[in-house]
């Protein structure tokens, strides 16, 4: 049996003196993902990142006998990590995780900044802590921490990619390229998703996907007197608002397309309602509202799952506009907005994508020059049912690591690489989950990592990994290993955690 009380000590341990240092490190690094900074190669950041959690990885795995690490690059895209560590058994367990990271984003709070990392409060501020250059640390300390006591594990593989912020493009060639050094793992594991609260596990169970490009109206070659144009040439803005108006009911916000729309499972309908249960008014207090401002509904399971299953639009963008300190009286030639639609987990991102362009470009008003420039149309993800082993696994280890029962939810963001695992693994089981909990606020000003939870996470992340041996482990077997820093050889397969508990798969 894993004794709680050890493993917390051990995980602790190495968040305290090693991990959290080395994220504050990694957070002063500007490796922005390629599709904010397209010159990445020559600026040397991404290389700073890979190279220090590199440093890092290579140390803690020297004393791990058949331990292995390498930078993988293939020409001209972004590189990723391999880890792979020896266990015993015939399966692989596929550890998932990203070093690349979103924008700046203005309005951080005084002292705080993107690459300025600060430890508050058992918080450490900065871009990419929490989303998502925790991941590695995590999964290496919950391998290492099995290890610390001698419980066994299967084969791990550990893959942290540098391009999941821009839509994972570059992944499915390393997938191909090291097909036959991942296996066909029967777990996977990723810690790049959210939490509902700090309380307990949450497990995600779905996530949506994601298509967007950028929409422009001209109806000039170039600006003009608003005096002299207005009320003969039509407003570029006005028009702009029209067209938006066709996919999105600006009073509702309600998405107006019904091939967007998908029918929600019962099930995830019903662990809607639960979650909403156990947040309450948290599914909205979380987010920095302005004063007497309010959300689109006060019931808290239909914010659930406004957020995770229904498709939504977001104006994250707009060119054409200059600041106001510079506007001058002009009827301006042009208006453009980025806009970002989330999908529903199971809705069809290729046909979503051909819907809104014919939506957004057919029958101009005025004759307008309207163009629309999609740029990404990933999938979502619906989690496959979970085996009685995880279930009761996940149950257990929430229970041991944070005193209370875990949680299951959808989550609204987009992991790209769910869905090609799932495609390319039906058979697998998945462990998704993270620590970006409320406030955390990735992609935004001001997150931090709530290094409490990192831990947390990483305890549960090494009692799933002794569970999902042990289901196949010989009932009589008593588990060995090698103790970190041991330097002894590898142990022999000598059967799993709970003597066969869960019988086999």
């Amino acid at each position: 049996m894993i004794d709680a009380a050890k493993l917390q000590g051990f995980v602790h341990g190495v968040w305290r003196d090693e991990i959290v240092p080395t994220l504050t490190d990694y957070i002063r690094i500007p490796n922005k993902s390629p599709h904010f900074d397209p010159q990445w190669a020559e600026h040397g950041y991404m290389d700073q990142a890979v190279s220090l959690l590199e440093g890092w990885a290579r140390a803690k795995i020297a004393s791990v006998p058949g331990a292995s690490l390498e930078v993988v690059r293939l020409q001209g895209r972004t590189p990723v990590i391999l880890i792979e560590i020896p266990g015993t058994g015939p399966e692989t367990v596929l550890l998932y995780g990203h070093l690349d990271k979103q924008p700046e984003m203005s309005g951080w709070a005084e002292g705080l900044g993107p690459w300025v990392p600060v430890l508050k409060d058992d918080k450490l501020y900065g871009r990419g802590g929490a989303d998502d250059g925790y991941a590695m640390f995590g999964a290496l300390a919950a391998i290492l921490a099995l290890r610390d006591q001698g419980v066994s594990h299967a084969r791990c593989v550990i893959l942290i990619e540098a391009c999941e912020e821009s839509g994972s493009y570059d992944l499915p060639f390393y997938v191909d390229h090291l097909a036959a050094r991942i296996g066909e793992p029967s777990l996977v594991v990723c810690l790049d998703s959210g939490c509902g609260n700090y309380d307990q596990l949450w497990l995600t169970t779905s996530l949506r996907g994601l298509m967007g490009g950028q929409l422009t109206v001209k109806v000039l070659t170039e600006g003009v007197h608003s005096g002299d144009a207005s009320g003969v040439v039509p407003s570029s803005f006005r028009i702009l608002r029209q067209l938006i108006s066709r996919l999105e009911d600006e009073t509702t916000g309600e998405i107006r397309p019904k091939e967007l729309w998908v029918d929600i499972p019962a099930e995830r309908v019903e662990q809607a309602r639960r979650a909403a249960a156990s947040l309450g008014d948290e599914v909205w207090t979380k987010f920095p509202f302005e004063a007497g401002m309010k959300p689109v509904t006060a019931d808290p399971a239909e914010l659930v799952l406004n957020r995770t299953w229904r498709p939504q639009l977001a104006t994250v963008g707009a060119e054409g506009l200059p600041p106001s300190a510079n506007a001058g009286n002009v009827l301006r030639p042009f208006t453009s907005a980025k806009l970002s639609v989330r999908l529903p987990p199971t809705a069809d991102a290729g046909k979503a994508a051909a819907v809104v362009q014919k939506l957004l470009t057919e029958n101009p008003p005025y004759g307008a020059v309207v163009t629309f420039e999609a740029e990404q149309a990933n999938p979502g993800w619906n989690a496959p049912p979970l085996a009685p082993w995880l279930e009761e696994s996940v149950q257990k280890a929430s229970q041991a690591a944070f005193g209370a029962p875990a949680a299951l939810m959808g989550e609204g963001g987009s992991i790209p690489f769910m869905t090609m695992l799932g495609e390319k693994f039906p058979k697998a089981q998945f462990l998704i989950t993270g620590v970006l909990g409320p406030q955390s606020n990735a992609h935004g000003p001001n997150e931090f990592l709530h290094v409490p939870t990192g831990e947390k996470v990483t305890q549960v992340v090494a009692m799933v990994l002794a569970d999902h041996h042990a289901r196949t482990a010989p009932a009589k077997a008593a588990p060995t290993a090698t103790p970190v820093g041991a330097g002894a050889p590898q142990p022999k397969a000598r059967g799993g955690l709970f003597g066969g508990l869960f019988g086999k798969k």
